[in-house]
């Protein structure tokens, strides 16, 4: 683990207890004396703090020092992904959260199950623990679309990760990506997007949803 979050790193004193205090010190044996680094994940700031006093529990943590620290992709990647079983997201969340990518928009498209719903409270718990391991300074932000219809309204420029001869490497993060479920798109969805606006992939295989979403952000991000 690289820093601890903590929504109000940045003031002069801390005080752990719960899961917190229980991980830091049952887990990973910090003792009193010792250094810590924070995070808030609201700004770019490495927060580094000393471990005053240590009982069974809390600790008391006092504010050493601070610096600039922002660790994030080069690129700004924002993904489209069409609702898939959300077991499977949890599974390739952390990952793509490693690789940098900013922003995650799932979306009903026609052929996604609408059975399926995200706890987003979970994903936000998920990418939280992912953050601290990698590093990751900025939070992924997660939203929600109903319809492919309803995310062309406010992304126009979108493209579609779909059958294409255009790779999807060239792509830079400039528009976000999309990305469909189990079954792909529809037609009538296809038929939204003119040739060069869908990218693909140089391989006869047919990628699973959250197989594609981990390649997408691989060829855009690293």
């Amino acid at each position: 683990m690289l820093y601890l979050y903590h929504k109000e790193a940045g003031i002069a004193s801390l005080t752990l207890t719960g899961d917190e205090h229980r991980y830091l010190f049952k887990v990973r044996r910090h003792k009193a004396g010792e250094s810590l680094a924070l995070r808030n994940l609201e700004d770019r700031l490495l927060y580094t703090y000393r471990i005053e006093h240590l009982d069974r529990r809390s600790a008391v943590l006092h504010l050493c020092s601070q610096t600039v620290c922002e660790v994030k992709a080069k690129t700004p990647l924002h993904i489209g992904w069409c609702v898939i079983d959300p077991k499977s997201v949890e599974k390739v969340l952390p990952s793509l959260n490693e690789m940098g990518v900013e922003q995650i928009t799932f979306i009903y498209c026609q052929r996604s199950q609408k059975s399926f719903t995200l706890d987003f409270k979970r994903l936000e718990k998920i990418l939280l623990n992912s953050s601290q391991q990698s590093g990751r300074s900025t939070r992924m932000k997660l939203a929600m679309a109903q319809s492919l219809e309803a995310f062309l309204l406010e992304y126009p420029q979108s493209k579609l990760v779909n059958f294409s001869k255009c790779p999807v490497a060239e792509e830079r993060g400039e528009v976000p990506l999309i990305i469909g479920c189990e079954g792909g798109f529809s037609e009538e969805e296809v038929a939204r997007f003119s040739s060069d606006r869908i990218v693909g992939f140089d391989t006869p295989l047919v990628l699973r949803s959250e197989s594609a979403v981990c390649a997408v952000a691989s060829k855009v991000l690293l």
